[in-house]
């Protein structure tokens, strides 16, 4: 029995890492992404005054992560818009998202329980970019662990290490807004899917490839199907990160505190100098007095 269970799940996750994601999950994956470009400020105002920017941010959503990858491996970056099935795809999600008459086809996809459809369909497609990322680079780069983990990562979150160029076609610069200094669940997610990923392509992780292609994508379709219906802006790492970090890297707080300790034993210093110097001055006045008085 444990045998056929065994067999029956191994079948099942081959089968699932066979899975073709072009057209319907592809299609959904572009439409989760242009939605949640239509939720930025100013975004619908900036596809009434410039399509063609709205046109070109809506393209960085849903390609973000191939042009990231191909600047990073020596490739052309705009080799990707050569795949003109995909760009027509992409365009027309884009086209009905924010040109679609009374609004209905945002409506539709907004929709929470469709919502949560195209949420976990979109995660199929990322661990599947993020899967063949590692693949692409170690045929470049066979004992090349950092270049593999980095472009498993772009592949998986591309698009939100590429923000502040978009925000750049939007006519918005928020630097503070950096992806790497504020990271999201999906992107720390995918830098710890790349690192698995590339255990598992080095043979140091003992688990096939389709198995850890569906047990990832379970994880992550099951986080952000959650996060989604919650509205959760919180990590699932969050727990794990604030036991282990204290103790690898230190306290983020210790260096504030020990420059604040430094000012205040500076600021005793001086206090405690323009005391002593306040009783010097005193005392002299009153050696002077006494001297005229006597005089």
């Amino acid at each position: 029995m444990d045998f056929l269970s065994a067999l029956c799940l191994e079948d099942l996750t081959a089968s699932f890492s066979k899975l073709p994601v072009y057209p319907v999950f592809d299609v959904a994956y572009y439409i989760i992404s242009i939605l949640y470009l239509k939720y930025e400020p100013g975004a619908v105002n900036l596809s009434r005054r410039s399509p063609v920017a709205s046109w070109l941010c809506a393209m960085l959503y849903c390609f973000g992560s191939y042009i990231l990858a191909d600047v990073l491996l020596g490739d052309s970056p705009i080799h990707y818009f050569s795949n003109n099935a995909n760009i027509l795809l992409a365009s027309a999600v884009w086209y009905l998202m924010f040109f679609c008459p009374l609004n209905l086809f945002y409506k539709c996809v907004s929709f929470l329980p469709v919502k949560l459809i195209f949420v976990a369909m979109k995660e199929v497609v990322r661990v599947r970019k993020i899967a063949i990322g590692i693949h692409h680079a170690h045929h470049h780069y066979h004992h090349g662990w950092v270049v593999m983990v980095l472009i498993g990562w772009v592949k998986g979150s591309g698009v939100a290490l590429m923000s502040n160029l978009e925000q750049l076609l939007r006519g918005v610069w928020k630097p503070e807004t950096n992806e790497i200094l504020h990271m999201s669940f999906p992107t720390k997610a995918s830098l710890y899917g790349a690192i698995l990923f590339t255990l598992q392509q080095s043979h140091w992780l003992p688990i096939s490839k389709a198995n850890l292609i569906f047990f990832f994508t379970l994880f992550m379709a099951s986080c952000k199907i959650f996060m989604t219906a919650t509205h959760s802006h919180g990590s699932p790492f969050a727990p794990l990160e604030a036991f282990i970090c204290p103790f690898l890297f230190g306290n983020p707080n210790g260096d504030h505190d020990d420059h604040g300790d430094h000012h205040h034993h500076h600021d005793d210093h001086d206090v405690s100098h323009s005391v002593a110097k306040s009783k010097e001055d005193l005392n002299e006045g009153t050696r002077k007095r006494k001297v005229k008085k006597a005089e």
